[in-house]
């Protein structure tokens, strides 16, 4: 990971240096479910260090995005179904987090989409939301998608889209919407998803979390 040695940024790669190992689960603001999906993250993990060699910490940590301990994680996730609110310190603290070479991954579990478009425009008032191209590295970083982000739960029967906000040509934050990794994530009893679904989920899953630690 490529980071600009000033300020927050010097902060950002000493804690790296330290917790480059670790990811974690954003608590945020609102009144959504943001504990949705517990076992998710902790099976993503396994895949991830049994097939993209990572040694990620076996359970992830959860911080809070008015936390300065953001800064220790490359990878942070957030999930949900509900309401999302960040307050004037929380937004900072992200911008801040996001601009020093960290990576948020937002993953709709269905009924996030309003609310979190409202809060990244305070975070980002001058960037928007675009699709990513099925030609992005997130597609093919360790498993090939050519056909873009995959269809995890029908829920409404729209299309998985793939969103992100660019800073200096880097993918700093990732949306995805209309796709439900995070549940074909999960125990397989929990959803009940065919096998060759949740591998499907699992790789995209991968290719994030390389993306996300190399870039």
């Amino acid at each position: 990971m490529m980071l600009k040695l000033t300020g927050w940024s010097f902060f950002f790669f000493m804690a790296l240096s330290i917790h480059a190992q670790d990811i974690a689960i954003l608590h945020y603001k609102g009144g959504g479910d943001w504990y949705s999906n517990p076992t998710a993250l902790p099976n993503l993990i396994t895949f991830c260090n049994q097939n993209i060699n990572t040694k990620i910490n076996a359970k992830p940590k959860t911080v809070k995005p008015e936390s300065v301990d953001i800064f220790q994680y490359p990878y942070i996730h957030m999930t949900g179904h509900g309401n999302v609110f960040f307050t004037d310190v929380d937004v900072e603290n992200l911008r801040n987090y996001l601009l020093s070479g960290g990576f948020l991954h937002i993953d709709d579990n269905y009924g996030m989409e309003p609310y979190v478009r409202k809060e990244l425009v305070k975070i980002f008032p001058d960037k928007e939301l675009i699709e990513l191209p099925v030609t992005h590295p997130i597609f093919s970083s360790k498993y090939e998608f050519p056909n873009g982000l995959p269809k995890i739960h029908e829920h409404d029967g729209k299309r998985p889209e793939a969103l992100g906000i660019i800073h200096e040509n880097r993918l700093v934050l990732l949306f995805t919407f209309e796709s439900d990794l995070g549940d074909g994530w999960e125990n397989p009893e929990v959803h009940n998803d065919p096998e060759e679904v949740r591998v499907k989920a699992l790789k995209m899953g991968a290719n994030i979390i390389k993306y996300a630690f190399e870039n």
